[in-house]
């Protein structure tokens, strides 16, 4: 009798294993590509002045130009330009 309870408690908690593993697989985010560069091109540059002018806010420059928020401001901050808040 013995033997049988052990087994029984043996196979529910391999069920319960495998129910917790796909779990969390299933919890897991899906993963992004990879981050690639990109350069700044002169019309990139162009671009950003006139936003820079127009007082565009950045969250929207950024999704215009498919870049980050704080790739723009550093590029901001080395051309020497405002962007945001910080004018």
């Amino acid at each position: 009798m013995a033997k049988k309870a052990k087994a029984k408690t043996a196979k529910t908690a391999a069920k319960s294993k495998k129910a917790k593993t796909v779990a969390k697989t299933a919890a897991k985010p899906a993963k992004k590509g990879k981050i690639t560069r990109r350069e700044y091109t002169k019309e990139d540059i162009k671009e950003l002045r006139a936003h820079s002018k127009a007082r565009t806010p950045v969250s929207e420059i950024a999704r215009l130009t498919k870049r980050t928020v704080g790739s723009l401001r550093q590029k901001a901050l080395k051309l020497g330009i405002g962007l945001g808040h910080q004018r």
